[in-house]
């Protein structure tokens, strides 16, 4: 655990905050919002509390409250105030402001109590769409950024996933109302990153299809040997580091030789990787998206 970030740069109080690091100097000096700490050479570094000290004054800020207000409130008040104004309009921000919190302090509690509150007043799939989906992709960019460890990143992936596996198998129970098509949903080789593929599978069951799902890191051979068993496939896969810029191609050559070389084939693709894809090359077969819900509306 002493490896696990739990102190901060101001630079990263503003990819967490999306404050400019320039506006929270002024805050600092002029209103005495924070109280950073300073390294033997006098940089500015930051705790836990002033993070999340931070992301509360962000959203009061938000609401209206002007920063020479929120200055005169106390440490113990800003928080009250914070759940006394969160309303339908800023509950997504403040339901992904306080998940960062849970994942930097590594607390399923808090994970848990906020997906629940959440869990109160829309549906499992709002709560993917407006909450799970915007919070991924700002963790993304924090993992990029260096501003929070891998070891962050899987903690809320794997709460995410388990709430995505107890969604999924309630309606699995059910029997798939429409057999027009097979979908088998993978990643290639080396290709871990399934959070995404996880929510399309969900989605895909819940439009009444069989869905064969095989998961992380399928070689090639993995997908010829079940079209021995059935037809109309449709294949989904998630690119989102493998394969490579470089590689992504030929990959995609191979997969049309070898796996769309029957009538009955098709292929859905979609993640960050699909952007290097050379559309002059792809199969009709393939068809590319660039968004999750693009996808869904085409079930």
């Amino acid at each position: 655990m002493n490896n696990i970030k739990n102190t901060f740069s101001i630079k990263d109080l503003e990819n967490f905050s999306g404050i400019k690091a320039h506006t929270i100097r002024i805050w600092e000096k002029r209103y005495n919002v924070l109280e950073p700490m300073r390294s033997e050479t006098n940089i500015r570094y930051y705790d836990l509390a002033s993070l999340q000290k931070l992301l509360n004054i962000t959203l009061l800020h938000d609401h209206g409250y002007k920063i020479s207000r929120i200055a005169t409130f106390s440490n113990e008040k800003i928080p009250l105030m914070v759940r006394e104004i969160v309303s339908e309009k800023s509950k997504k921000n403040h339901a992904i402001n306080t998940f960062k919190i849970a994942m930097m302090n590594f607390d399923q509690y808090l994970f848990y109590k906020t997906y629940d509150g959440l869990l109160a007043e829309k549906t499992f799939r709002e709560v993917f769409y407006e909450v799970f989906i915007p919070l991924m992709n700002e963790i993304g960019l924090l993992w990029q950024t260096d501003t929070i460890t891998p070891a962050h990143e899987h903690f809320m992936s794997y709460l995410i996933k388990q709430k995505l596996l107890i969604n999924t198998e309630k309606i699995q129970v059910t029997k798939p109302t429409n057999s027009s098509k097979i979908f088998v949903l993978y990643l290639p080789l080396n290709e871990i990153h399934e959070l995404g593929l996880m929510y399309l599978n969900y989605e895909i069951v819940l439009h009444g299809y069989k869905s064969i799902y095989l998961g992380e890191s399928v070689p090639l051979e993995s997908l010829k040997d079940l079209k021995k068993y059935f037809d109309n496939i449709v294949f989904v896969s998630y690119f989102t580091v493998q394969p490579q810029k470089e590689e992504v191609n030929d990959y995609l050559s191979k997969l049309n030789t070898e796996i769309l070389n029957e009538e009955n084939s098709e292929l859905w693709l979609l993640g960050r990787m699909v952007e290097h894809i050379d559309t002059q090359i792809i199969s009709p077969k393939t068809t590319i998206f660039y968004s999750i819900n693009e996808l869904v509306n085409k079930l």
